[in-house]
């Protein structure tokens, strides 16, 4: 009911305005006068549990001085410690003039955030977007980088308080999308979706920071020896002691705390305003009514109302109240509850004075301990006694009220929190939020309840009180296992939510619980939300640097999947430091894999410079890079034809190739590998004749890498020779420039020999004129062809030296290495030794086509002498069909001399 409807229908004779208390109520004014509301903060201590406002750390019993030991520069408290989200105002301090004002929310509420104006142009912007909440929380991915760099050297949990205020900035950004954003659009729900899961991560967050403070703190004060409390008979007293001693008591109160957290941050967002007219008077409309009744002779038909005004007469008399006062109240209480739900009892209290029902904020009092200082003091000065002396009678009553079916069920919820009543708290419970609270609010006033008789300090009327309850054996397994066997089918299908199951996992401490499941929501498909992976990668990060004992492997899984997700969005800076993270040798391959897809120089080096900030192992990674690519191809060395040919074409793949050593010469330290690895690449295009191909690989490798690697190796100080693998390789460079150059000379001349002076005919019958021309024509050709024919000499001669340089390879020959004792390289062998098998034997026969085409016909005999030569033993490298097809060659050669008078070695016969 909106409040105007419900003040024009009031019985009451109401002033020409309503009270102050109303418009307050429902048209809240922020500070500038603007209509508006705040939303109220979370403050740095939740308030509002049975036992927190007297429980002591032990900590600050025995004050030892950890802050040193981890680094937060002050104590922490076992509290939860919330951030006040931004625009907010504390409510623990609130008087009785302003508190509607904080507690109520406004539809006019973001006319007054400056905040929410100065962020209209980005969430314009912002929505035109595809996706407008995944782009405005990209920038998650660094900001959560740039914290754990930030906080590496100081408190682990300062950063996990970063990592919740930088989650909460986006829930707040993405909460003014979603209000700015048509409803119903399916950008609309994609950014509602995020900002719940982000709103969730900020949550966990939260929990970790408490839990693992209280951790931590425990076990850097195990050796702290504890004193051996003297019997009490103070109840606050007792129960400090068990929060001391039992961290099973002390996290699960934790655990309330943080719940209750999460509602005191979302109480702004309860939907019902409730409307009071009045400062101090209860049931208005009632007495009203009652008051006019009083007041007339006939009554004539009226509807039974009450006929007292006491908190007891509805429930007395079996009577009602008013309609407007039934409905006040079933809001009051549902209200009450909402803010006893967010720890906020005190305020609960506040607004049941504020409704002149301070009889029921009396009835909210009686939980706390019974505590008198002067027992044990000297009894010189009298202190003020603190709780509920008779808080066992108390607690009986609020049992019975819980059980009373009579009374409204959001009323019967309030007293079953108090007393610890299980099953008529259940009811209310309508999210797994709720419902978790609520079993660890009865587990811990169990707990202490036990503590309590155990001491011997339980009064008689604590046996009125279920067996059940009093016996109850909580754990916090079983408060899971019970969660399971709920009825409601919300909270069961709740149960099974990522970030409820982390949740889970981290409240039991579970760690290998929890990392199962990260290896089983890995394997699954679809793949994980983003923010969820980001989340879970920087959860593992924590944990190892509380040197947590995790399940490698999950880990490394997590992390490579993360960094896979980064890979895919392109996210280039951040991708070095998560892949330094992981083991060596797997952070050597996952970098690797990642700049195969970098082609830009110029980002390559930026994610060399990357990994070397990260601490990588540089080197190994831009040589797997290098290996990687370059045995893609799997084909085998294929035998040449000898038909000569001036290329094959060079492919993207073959580029790739080309293109990948430059990985290798950033560095001028790797000028050796780089040297090893263009060598075996131009191997495999040597293989596959593709000669420009393995130009190319050689024009990549600087002309000074040779020096550059003795240079290097002389300022170690080193008296001894190169290594034996760092000579082979430039010996083998030699070999392969020594092979391109001579494939280049004869590319030369055999597209000069193919290409001579076309000799001018004259046609039949020429007139003069035509024959003077043809004579001029003749005596340009004769000069062009001496030109010709000189070039091609020279050619000759080039292409002959160039080749025999290759036949006649100096120390041992072409593709032989010089030191035997480099380390054992199989496959470099067996390639080296098939080279020489495909490619001395084309060498020999190109020589042969260039003598026998420029009639030299004597030297291609010759040649038959060096191919035989024991010296050389270059029959070795010729198959049978080869020999059989020089041979061949050679009688053609010695036909052609005998033809010329020649003997068929092509001397001169001698008569």
């Amino acid at each position: 009911m909106e409040w105007g409807q419900s003040w024009l229908r009031s019985p009451v004779v109401r002033d020409s305005e309503v009270t102050q208390a109303a418009r307050r109520v429902a048209f809240p004014v922020a500070q500038d006068g603007t209509p508006g509301t705040t939303t109220p903060a979370r403050t740095a201590r939740t308030p509002g549990s049975h036992f927190k406002q007297s429980f002591t750390p032990k900590s600050a019993l025995r004050n030892p001085d950890v802050s040193a030991i981890l680094g937060t520069g002050s104590r922490f408290s076992r509290y939860v410690n919330t951030p006040r989200p931004t625009g907010s105002l504390s409510m623990t301090n609130l008087d009785d003039s302003d508190w509607t004002n904080s507690l109520y929310p406004s539809p006019l509420s973001g006319l007054g955030d400056t905040s929410f104006t100065n962020d209209v142009n980005t969430s314009a912007v912002m929505l035109k977007e595809e996706d407008p909440g995944e782009a405005a929380c990209l920038s998650l991915f660094p900001e959560f980088l740039q914290s754990f760099l930030r906080h590496s050297s100081s408190a682990v949990f300062d950063l996990l308080e970063e990592y919740e205020a930088v989650c909460q900035d986006k829930v707040s950004m993405l909460q003014k999308l979603v209000l700015r954003s048509a409803p119903g659009q399916q950008k609309s729900s994609k950014t509602a979706s995020i900002t719940w899961l982000l709103q969730q991560e900020m949550v966990t967050w939260r929990l970790i920071t408490s839990l693992y403070k209280d951790r931590v703190q425990s076990a850097l004060e195990d050796d702290i020896m504890m004193d051996v409390a003297a019997p009490s008979e103070s109840e606050k007293v007792v129960m400090e002691q068990l929060f001391q001693r039992d961290s099973v008591v002390r996290q699960s109160q934790l655990v309330v705390d943080w719940l209750e957290s999460i509602a005191k941050d979302e109480i702004g967002d309860f939907s019902d305003n409730i409307e009071y007219y009045a400062k101090s008077v209860c049931w208005e409309n009632t007495l009203h009514t009652l008051k006019l009744r009083r007041g007339q002779t006939n009554s004539g038909f009226s509807r039974p109302l009450v006929t007292e005004l006491d908190p007891d007469a509805p429930i007395r008399q079996k009577r009602p109240l008013a309609d407007l006062d039934r409905e006040d109240d079933a809001r009051l209480l549902k209200y009450l509850f909402t803010l006893i739900r967010a720890g906020m009892t005190d305020e609960a209290q506040r607004l049941c004075k504020r409704c002149g029902q301070a009889w029921r904020a009396a009835t909210l009092e009686g939980w706390k301990l019974y505590h008198d200082p002067n027992i044990n003091g000297d009894g010189a000065v009298l202190q003020h006694v603190e709780g509920n002396p008779h808080r066992a009678v108390w607690k009986v009553c609020c049992w019975r009220m819980a059980d009373e079916e009579q009374f409204n069920r959001y009323e019967r919820a309030i007293y079953a929190v108090l007393s610890g009543n299980l099953k008529q708290l259940l009811p209310v419970c309508e999210s797994w939020e709720d419902t978790v609270w609520a079993y660890f609010r009865v587990l811990v006033d169990s707990l202490v309840e036990q503590e309590i008789r155990s001491s011997g300090m339980a009064s008689e009327e604590l046996e009125e009180l279920p067996r059940e309850y009093l016996e109850a054996n909580w754990t916090l397994e079983k408060v899971f296992e019970e969660l399971q066997a709920t009825e409601s089918k919300r909270v069961l299908e709740a149960t099974k939510e990522h970030y409820h199951i982390i949740q889970k996992f981290v409240i039991l401490g579970d760690l290998d619980g929890l990392l199962e499941e990260f290896s089983d929501w890995l394997r699954r498909s679809p793949a994980l939300p983003s923010h969820l992976l980001r989340f879970m990668t920087h959860l593992v990060l924590f944990y190892r640097s509380l040197g947590m004992q995790l399940k490698e492997e999950v880990s490394v899984d997590v992390l490579k999947a993360y960094i896979g997700l980064l890979i895919r969005d392109k996210q280039i800076d951040l991708i070095a430091f998560y892949v330094s993270h992981l083991p060596p040798d797997t952070a050597v391959t996952q970098y690797a894999q990642f700049l195969e897809e970098v082609t830009e120089t110029e980002q390559r080096k930026h994610c060399l410079e990357l990994a070397r900030q990260a601490g990588l192992d540089v080197a190994a990674v831009t040589k797997t890079v290098v290996e990687t690519i370059r045995e893609r191809d799997t084909d085998e060395f294929a035998h040449h034809d000898l038909t000569p040919a001036l290329d094959s074409g060079t492919t993207a793949e073959d580029q790739q190739k080309i293109d990948v050593i430059d990985w290798l010469l950033f560095d001028p330290a790797q000028r050796a590998e780089a040297l090893k690895q263009s060598n075996a690449i131009m191997r495999k295009f040597l293989a596959s004749k593709k000669h420009d191909a393995a130009k190319l690989v050689f024009a990549k490798v600087p002309e000074d890498s040779m020096p550059e690697v003795c240079r290097q190796w002389e300022e170690q100080g080193m008296d001894l020779p190169l290594p034996a693998e760092d000579e082979n390789a430039i010996r083998e460079h030699l070999c392969i420039r020594a092979y391109l150059e001579a494939h280049e000379a004869f590319n030369d001349w055999f597209r000069h020999m193919n290409s001579p002076p076309v000799k001018p005919t004259l046609p039949a019958q020429a007139k003069f004129t035509e024959k003077v021309a043809h004579e001029m024509k003749e005596k340009e050709y004769k000069m062009e062809h001496d030109n010709w024919k000189g070039r091609l000499e020279a050619l000759t001669e080039d292409v002959k030296e160039r080749i025999y340089n290759v036949l006649l390879f100096v120390d041992g020959g072409w593709m032989v290495d010089v030191r035997e004792d480099a380390e054992d390289n199989p496959e470099r062998s067996h390639q080296m030794s098939l080279l020489r098998r495909l490619c001395l034997p084309m060498m020999a026969f190109l020589l042969l086509t260039v003598l026998q085409r420029t009639e030299r016909h004597q030297e291609s005999l010759r040649l038959a002498d060096i191919i035989a030569s024991d010296q050389h033993r270059l029959y070795d490298v010729f198959s049978k069909e080869e020999l059989q097809k020089f041979l061949q060659k050679m009688r053609e050669s010695s036909l052609l001399l005998l033809d010329k008078d020649l003997d068929p070695l092509g001397y001169e016969i001698q008569p």
